[in-house]
């Protein structure tokens, strides 16, 4: 696949969206960068704004597996991953696969689940398998992960420790629409679901091959030095207890070159970084404790950073025929 198709298969999952989701355009791109970056994404929002929506949106989009499971106190470990059981009929044990062997699986409110069932996500996503019973089953590829969780409504819910935060590439808010999209999103809903008439535009190999492609967009040395330059002054920032780690920094990389060809090149600029720094970064800084510390704060930490570093030049990139880009 060349950069001139994944242009072309990105913008018809972007008009799929479009045709379900108004707005949200930034939140839109976030998600197809860490689906081109081989990332998970943990949708963070208040009830209602259209979380599952989204999620449920890109699944139709892609010619995949889609499983979708509702956390909640009681769901265990086994309810995610699978079971073996006992077929009385052949007198042996089988496997009953659980919703993890999907491509696309969407943990609507994971945080309502208890810890020892979030942390039975913890290999899957790290490692697109999942060890069952001593028997290591692989995953499909592609592998995402799209958890929703409501930052308000804290009763009977269980934070998500920073080892499961640092697994999601991304943290994804997008919050309320504004006036005239509320008004549009009323008009499109108004008869019926534009989701029912959404159908696949793109494969599982299709999608195989344009991560593969992002992995291989263009990052001057130049880039990468501000990349950790950005990731060490989250650690050395009086307003954090830990900062951001070298998997955080090579998270960046990733959701930039992303970010990099869903916008049509085939390079990273500084800009790249900059709009995934926050989403990619925020939601691994742990802040010091105190009563000046507020919720939100950390994507404000990410953003000072983003002020004071120095942005390199960015260098002229010369396309086949000899011409500046």
């Amino acid at each position: 696949m060349n950069l001139q198709d994944a242009t072309a298969l990105i913008e018809s999952i972007r008009s799929n969206l479009a045709q379900v989701i108004v707005g949200k355009e930034s939140g839109v791109n976030l998600l197809l960068t860490a689906l081109l970056a081989n990332g998970h994404v943990l949708l963070e929002d208040v009830p209602g704004t259209g979380k599952t929506l989204l999620a449920k949106t890109l699944a139709r989009s892609l010619d995949c597996t889609f499983k979708r499971i509702q956390f909640t106190p009681d769901l265990l470990p086994s309810d995610l991953s699978g079971i073996n059981y006992y077929n009385q009929k052949s007198g042996e044990f089988q496997f009953r696969p659980g919703p993890v062997f999907a491509s696309i699986l969407l943990a609507d409110e994971i945080n309502r689940a208890t810890p020892r069932t979030q942390s039975s996500l913890l290999e899957c996503m790290e490692e697109r398998q999942i060890t069952i019973d001593g028997v290591t089953h692989e995953l499909e590829r592609p592998f995402l992960v799209i958890a929703t969780q409501n930052p308000v409504d804290s009763q009977g819910t269980f934070p998500l420790p920073e080892a499961q935060l640092d697994r999601f590439l991304m943290r994804i808010t997008s919050g309320y629409p504004t006036f005239e999209e509320g008004v549009h999103i009323l008009q499109r809903f108004r008869q019926n679901n534009p989701l029912e008439d959404t159908a696949a535009v793109a494969t599982a190999r299709q999608i195989q091959d344009i991560q593969r492609l992002a992995a291989e967009v263009t990052v001057s040395d130049e880039l990468l030095a501000y990349m950790m330059r950005v990731v060490e002054a989250t650690r050395t920032s009086p307003a954090v207890r830990l900062g951001a780690s070298p998997r955080a920094a090579f998270a960046l990389l990733r959701a930039s070159q992303g970010y990099a060809l869903i916008q049509g090149r085939s390079y990273c600029i500084p800009d790249d970084i900059k709009e995934v720094a926050v989403p990619v970064l925020a939601h691994r800084l742990i802040l010091q404790r105190g009563p000046g510390v507020r919720e939100g704060q950390s994507a404000e930490v990410v953003l000072q950073v983003l002020r004071e570093i120095e942005v390199p030049a960015e260098p002229a990139v010369l396309s086949r025929g000899g011409r500046v880009e």
